[in-house]
């Protein structure tokens, strides 16, 4: 009996379930580069080369052991341009007695895979995927007729049941979270660590080739491509983080600095969502770091709590609330997206480097992406489903499944508190305090009016004012509406008038030099 194996370009992952009873006499491997993928957003340039890189060094992986791999590029004449088209034609050529492949991360993939049923002549198995702490199944007990979900008590739930960071029972060091410990701005003496890159190798330049051919008005640059695309790679990326980064990881992840994208930040997120790295070994190698006392607590627990709390968090809320969940709008956000969150092209010094730092590697930390990038959109009321596919668009490790309740839940409030329990707003001084991108700004957040007055701090009291029938009883936010009770009319009126000048004055839309061609 033959089984055709379809591998998706996020499932780069040696034990996924796809190749479990895999038979090399009989068995074909899947994988296929499609245009339907690469254009469904205009995916930022290095995005795609790191998947198509990643795909065809992992296919020689594969032929290495000695098993058949069929491989469809991007360029190949024949190629449909879709997941459902090659399978077709892969079909024609192999005759399987069975398609197996592994459940895909985002809804509209298993849609399609749903449909392979009907329009195929061969049976289609769907498997759960395994890589991940909690199942599909799993959340949705935990989850059960919860009206609100807190990734804190689901982080509990799961440090107990692994027993990650637990001393009988208890969590180590006595509590469960040291997020406190971690908010330490960057020292201005302190040289950010050097951190590993990769050159790309004869497989990779030939992507990159491809990619500056094939799309070349999507987004972002492709001079710097570093990251790493095989196993090998991710591993020695791991490694490199464990030792060097991880002792110093909680006390500067909320830290920002200028011309730093990376700081002490894993950046392993683009591997573990490809694939080429799993939770499991993630976790494990971040634990043996501690076990060995090289590793502060604050540092581990800061670390595990984003692998095992939001990673699989965010995961358990897509698959149980979508697809409705990208429908809410509980702020009625409207406004269009600014035209510089494309180009880089503004005063404000914060969002001119953290879109110039998405723009160059496809990268920027979780703070910049939550509290400056995110942060603007929240508080200009930005229409969530531009700004959650501009996150989509330009990041290498944004699939749905991880960015849009991300954003949607968490950035924006646009679920009205089912994920958080107050919207992550802040004004200039929250940026001043935990970076140096405002002593290189033409604005300030200690200038209250004028034309040097910092636009977050007018646009953080007209997100307030805006939205007070909906938030203002949030106990969160009391002492922020205990201020703004004490001010007159005229001072509020004020206030969102300068925010809509602001907001109002700003470019929008796709440039259109920037256009990425149709699909």
């Amino acid at each position: 009996m033959s089984t055709l194996r379809f591998i998706l370009g996020d499932q780069l992952t040696r034990t996924i379930p796809t190749l479990d009873g895999l038979d090399p006499a009989e068995d074909t491997v899947l994988l296929v580069e499609v245009m339907e993928e690469a254009t469904y957003v205009p995916h930022h340039k290095q995005k795609i080369v790191l998947v198509l890189a990643a795909m065809r060094h992992f296919a020689q992986d594969l032929r290495a052991e000695g098993i058949r791999v069929d491989y469809v590029r991007l360029d190949d004449p024949e190629n449909t341009g879709s997941f459902t088209g090659e399978l077709e034609r892969a079909a024609r050529r192999h005759l399987p007695d069975a398609v197996v492949v592994t459940e895909p991360g985002e809804w509209r993939v298993l849609g399609a895979m749903e449909g392979w049923r009907t329009t195929l002549n061969v049976p289609i198995e769907i498997r759960p995927d395994t890589r991940f702490y909690c199942s599909r199944k799993d959340f949705a007990a935990w989850a059960g007729t919860r009206t609100h979900y807190r990734m804190e008590a689901f982080y509990r739930t799961l440090r107990a049941r692994t027993g990650l960071l637990m001393e009988g029972g208890e969590p180590a060091g006595g509590r469960w979270n040291f997020d406190a410990e971690n908010r330490k701005p960057w020292p201005a003496d302190r040289a950010p660590p050097q951190r590993l890159r990769f050159s790309p190798d004869a497989v990779t330049r030939a992507v990159i080739d491809l990619v500056a051919a094939r799309f070349p008005a999507h987004f972002g640059d492709l001079d710097d491509f570093g990251w790493g695309v095989t196993r090998a790679d991710a591993r020695a990326a791991l490694e490199d983080f464990a030792v060097h980064c991880l002792p110093s990881f909680g006390d500067y992840q909320d830290a920002m600095r200028a011309g730093a994208p990376f700081l002490y930040h894993a950046t392993l997120s683009p591997y573990l969502n490809a694939g080429l790295l799993t939770a499991r070994e993630v976790v494990d190698r971040a634990m043996a770091a501690y076990e060995a006392g090289t590793v502060p607590l604050n540092a581990i627990e800061g670390f595990v709590r984003q692998i095992l709390g939001w990673r699989e968090f965010v995961r358990g809320v897509y698959w149980r609330r979508m697809p409705g969940y990208a429908d809410t709008n509980a702020l009625n956000a409207t406004r269009a997206l600014p035209a510089f969150y494309w180009t880089g092209e503004t005063a404000m010094n914060c969002l001119r480097q953290a879109i110039a730092d998405t723009k160059r590697h496809a990268y920027a930390h979780h703070i910049n992406r939550l509290m400056i990038t995110g942060n603007f959109a929240l508080l200009a009321g930005i229409r969530p489903a531009e700004i959650e596919e501009w996150y989509l668009v330009v990041y290498a490790d944004a699939y749905e499944w991880v960015e849009l309740p991300n954003v949607h839940g968490m950035a924006l409030f646009a679920d009205g508190g089912l994920m958080a329990s107050k919207p992550y707003a802040a004004g200039g001084a929250y940026i001043d305090r935990m970076s140096d991108y405002c002593r290189g700004c033409a604005y300030s957040p200690k200038v209250k009016q004028g034309p040097r007055a910092c636009p977050f701090n007018d646009l953080y009291w007209a997100f307030l004012i805006r939205n007070g029938p909906t938030l203002a009883r949030n106990p969160r936010l009391a002492m922020p509406y205990r201020t703004l009770a004490a001010w007159d009319r005229d001072r509020k009126e004020a206030i969102v008038a300068r925010a809509d000048r602001f907001l109002d004055s700003l470019p929008t839309g796709y440039p259109a030099a920037m256009a990425p061609p149709a699909p």
